[in-house]
């Protein structure tokens, strides 16, 4: 029997969308099982009615914390009680953690320097420590559908107001000068085809993935292409061929050098 990875995944239900639950299970579940599903937050605020709507049908544990302190987010200090604790007491492979929260770096390398991974999501405002921090973090806004507004309305003891609806954000495929001028995916993009390369300058594609997996929390969808051969091509500045359905990347440059031939 093949052994079946398994991932616990924890939600910041204070800090994002429900409407993503669907699109974030769906892709974990391309890295193994999710055995352990739990959502984190203060169940009696109102603000939470979209999670708690999506809790029973995705089999998700509500894990209630009580705001002690105005202010204060107690989510996150439960989170990472909980994720140490499940650590330390249960035979995991990896971690999802869905927040936009940067205060959960530290936990994310405490994880991954005890050889698990993690696969964080977050909406485009999570600061860049906690993107780079996981071994994959995916931009909510690139997954499915760009997510609902929930508009949440106060009672009238509360001074009732109805919050602002929040604009959408949609997916962003960047042009190829956007790409380009980003000099550190240019770099990242360059150095992988260079360590997968053969004798020729040519790297097999998977290779050029599983390189960039071990060293850098990246995923192409993050830019707006779906595959990684589709950012290599948009970019332009790398050649692609594809031999026997498997395709190979060069970088331009190589095949623009002067051919050097010797004398007698």
């Amino acid at each position: 029997m093949t052994h079946e990875h398994r991932i616990a995944l924890l939600i910041d239900a204070d800090n994002s969308p429900a409407s993503k639950i669907d699109e974030v299970l769906d892709e974990l579940a391309k890295y193994g099982v999710i055995n352990i599903r739990r959502a984190y937050g203060d169940w009696k605020s109102r603000h939470l009615n979209a999670w708690e709507e999506v809790l029973h049908e995705y089999a998700i544990q509500p894990m209630q914390q009580f705001a002690y302190t105005k202010g204060k987010n107690a989510t996150d200090s439960a989170m990472i009680i909980d994720a140490m604790d499940l650590l330390y007491t249960k035979q995991l492979d990896g971690f999802g953690i869905v927040s936009s929260d940067s205060d959960f770096t530290p936990l994310v390398m405490r994880i991954r320097a005890n050889g698990l991974k993690v696969f964080g999501f977050g909406e485009k405002k999570t600061p860049e420590p906690f993107v780079k921090a996981c071994s994959v973090f995916l931009y909510l806004e690139n997954l499915g559908e760009p997510p609902e507004t929930n508009i949440v309305a106060v009672t009238v003891n509360e001074k009732e107001s109805i919050a602002p609806p929040a604009a959408k954000t949609e997916v962003t495929k960047l042009s190829a000068k956007e790409l380009r001028s980003d000099t550190r995916l240019v770099s990242l993009l360059r150095k992988a085809v260079e360590a997968a390369a053969d004798d020729e300058g040519w790297a097999k594609l998977s290779a050029i993935g599983s390189h960039i997996s071990k060293q850098a929390s990246f995923d192409s969808r993050n830019y707006g292409y779906p595959k990684l051969k589709d950012l290599y091509q948009a970019i332009g500045l790398f050649d692609i061929q594809t031999r026997d359905k498997l395709i190979s990347v060069r970088d331009k440059r190589l095949a623009q050098r002067p051919q050097t031939t010797s004398t007698q």
